[in-house]
């Protein structure tokens, strides 16, 4: 076994044994590396999980190492686990994801702000399926707190981190209400007109 080997085997029983995602300094603080060390042998785990007769994965999550299912064998854990089938996120939901990953962290406040209606009860539901997490207090009047995406955030979107999240329309690529109204007046005149 070479020395890459020998650490990769250490990385991945701690891994293993760990079950929710590992910082990389906890991992270098565990087994006694530098991070340059950890980088090569997590490329060696991603390269010997890649094959073919593997079910499992090494994911990256910002700074963090977590070993999981492939996402072909996802039935098949979940059949044996007896897990039921996760239920869909609403249209509210995902919004207030989408205004937090973007944007985070963020206020209730904030995001009631920006969504124009009461998204209370969405962002502890959120926090309560470990999709938003708090991260303190903002030193704003009434010190509100502040909440931010999970790991598991990344984990359900299928992200390493959030700068994968895709960008965002220009503001000149997006079209307003005015131009939908205008084009919708346009086509009724056509169609009057026939």
């Amino acid at each position: 076994m070479t020395e890459l080997e020998n650490l990769a085997a250490h990385i991945e029983a701690v891994l293993f044994s760990s079950g929710d995602p590992l910082t990389a300094e906890k991992i270098c603080a565990a087994v006694a590396v530098t991070r340059k060390d950890l980088a090569e042998a997590a490329d060696y785990l991603e390269q010997k999980y890649a094959a073919a007769d593997s079910g499992i994965e090494l994911l990256r999550l910002e700074d963090a190492f977590q070993l999981a299912v492939k996402k072909e064998f996802a039935a098949d854990v979940k059949a044996v686990l007896e897990i039921k089938k996760g239920a869909s996120l609403s249209p509210a939901a995902m919004e207030v994801l989408t205004i937090a990953a973007y944007n985070q962290p963020v206020t209730k406040a904030f995001v009631e702000h920006v969504r124009g209606v009461d998204s209370s009860g969405v962002v502890n539901s959120l926090v309560e399926k470990d999709l938003l997490c708090e991260t303190g207090r903002l030193n704003l009047p009434g010190r509100p707190v502040a909440y931010k995406t999970t790991e598991n955030f990344l984990r359900a979107f299928g992200l390493s981190s959030i700068g994968e999240l895709p960008p965002l329309p220009d503001k000149r690529e997006q079209i307003t209400i005015d131009e939908v109204a205008a084009q919708n007046s346009e086509n009724d005149n056509n169609n009057n007109e026939l």
